[in-house]
């Protein structure tokens, strides 16, 4: 399935309509079928291509590990929205740990735990040669599959609950953000889980994706 941003940005308003008490059966469908594109159709079952498969399709390698004009790679972009996905759905939005250990991090052979918002080029440059791409494929599936259950599980009364200060803490003290990426907790602790689900859950996922995208386009030539 091919991205679009019109469809994806009209999907998104539909949630953010449909979340609501007397439709929020409707909304969260909505939001099952946003969040199983941006995932490996294995996560939710399903036989149809979604966005998350249609960038890996004939993807090389090289192509991964290329660091674009906007110092990014795709190889940084997916293990940057996993590892936000992680945090915020499991340890706020889930109130649960986190689904990355000690074990993901050897199998993935890198030394980060946090999000990675402030890599540098040449710290991007070895993370790119050193990320185990299956055991990455792997990590976000199960943060694809834990998330699909915590959506599952949601109720309309679970919309305005706020993050927690001891939540915040968590995702500081598990290596989730730096010191100098504390900034992220505090526009985290800010929202309630409907404001979650809208950002990062769903809209910041589509932006890193759609840079990989940009990425492929030109780059992964034959």
């Amino acid at each position: 399935m091919i991205f679009d941003a019109r469809i994806w940005n009209a999907k998104q308003k539909s949630l953010q309509l449909m979340l609501d008490i007397n439709t929020f059966n409707k909304g969260k469908k909505i939001l099952l079928e946003m969040h199983s594109l941006l995932h490996d159709k294995k996560v939710y079952k399903s036989t149809v291509e979604s966005y998350y498969d249609n960038l890996w399709e004939n993807l090389k390698v090289k192509t991964c590990k290329i660091i674009s004009n906007k110092e990014t790679s795709i190889l940084w972009n997916i293990w940057h929205i996993t590892r936000i996905e992680d945090l915020i759905g499991n340890i706020v939005i889930g109130n649960k740990n986190e689904i990355f250990n000690k074990d993901i991090q050897k199998e993935l052979n890198i030394q980060i735990k946090d999000t990675g918002n402030i890599m540098g080029h040449e710290e991007m440059e070895i993370f790119n040669e050193m990320i185990n791409i299956k055991a990455l494929k792997e990590y976000r599936n199960k943060v694809g599959k834990s998330t699909q259950k915590i959506i599952n599980a949601l109720e309309f009364s679970d919309m305005k609950i706020k993050t927690k200060k001891e939540q915040m803490e968590k995702i500081y003290e598990c290596g989730g953000v730096l010191d100098a990426t504390t900034g992220l907790l505090e526009f985290w602790g800010k929202k309630d889980i409907f404001g979650l689900i809208m950002m990062p859950i769903t809209r910041h996922q589509t932006v890193h994706l759609n840079d990989c995208f940009k990425i492929k386009a030109k780059y992964n030539k034959t």
